[in-house]
């Protein structure tokens, strides 16, 4: 294993494009898929758009923000959590149109989810012998990671409606059961030796069933075991929450980078 000194460390960390994995990360992912959540189903559910024009409306906002995002020269937190939202928001609207749309059901559509990221973390550990997510500088390698990201999401917006429409948990029991299946990755990251980076998928994969759970809990009728408060409302509540979480990461950046 190569140690940097403090100096290289930094330099290396002042050209940096993605965030790193802190509590402030995990939460910011959280509100991130809530939204996400909630601004799909509006998109597709509220505006009755249908989900293959939500997928093709969320594609473009994808793309755009990626593209802002791959020609950065640092980790830029907006841009960053940007394209995050965009992945929970896109992810959203691809799981529910394999699921609903095409019939695929949400079994065989998280199969197919599962597939994909399988796939994409295979063929990236074979370009670069590793599949360590911080830090990244190369942009071929933060390609794959946003892919990665994207079919992570999409898997854990299927997970979350398999426990809420074929297992019949409830919109809070579901976001239990996903609490505490993050809850065990946290412990075994600090009890045990398993690769840091196998959890972070895990982790990465459940909190969006999570958010996904906690959003529905948002939005859905008081008769289905929600809040009823509306995908605009709950849409609004989270980038309010988003954006105090972008301020105070980019206040927590200023040592490193440099920002004013």
């Amino acid at each position: 294993m190569v140690h940097y000194g403090l100096g290289v460390q930094m330099n290396m960390e002042k050209f940096n494009k993605v965030a790193e994995r802190t509590l402030i990360f995990w939460l910011m992912k959280i509100v991130a898929t809530t939204l996400g959540e909630t601004l799909g189903d509006y998109l597709s559910m509220t505006l009755n758009l249908g989900y293959l024009t939500g997928i093709l409306i969320t594609l473009v906002f994808f793309l755009v923000v990626l593209s802002i995002q791959l020609f950065t020269k640092k980790y830029v937190p907006v841009s960053y959590w940007l394209v995050i939202i965009a992945t929970t928001t896109l992810g959203t609207e691809i799981s529910d149109f394999l699921d609903r749309s095409l019939h695929l059901g949400y079994t065989l559509g998280s199969l197919v989810l599962f597939s994909g990221l399988i796939l994409v973390l295979i063929l990236w550990h074979k370009k670069f012998k590793s599949l360590s997510v911080y830090p990244i500088f190369d942009k071929e390698k933060e390609i794959y990671y946003w892919v990665a990201i994207l079919f992570s999401n999409s898997l854990g917006t299927a997970f979350g409606d398999y426990l809420s429409e074929v297992v019949g948990l409830s919109y809070l029991n579901g976001a239990m059961v996903t609490a505490g299946i993050i809850l065990i990755v946290v412990l075994l990251h600090y009890q045990t030796k398993i690769n840091h980076i196998i959890l972070f998928w895990i982790a990465f994969i459940f909190t969006r069933p999570f958010g996904a759970t906690f959003g529905d809990f948002l939005t859905k009728p008081i008769n289905k075991g929600g809040l009823d408060l509306g995908t605009l409302n709950s849409s609004i509540v989270s980038i309010v929450l988003m954006t105090l979480l972008i301020i105070i990461s980019h206040r927590k950046l200023k040592p490193i980078y440099g920002y004013s």
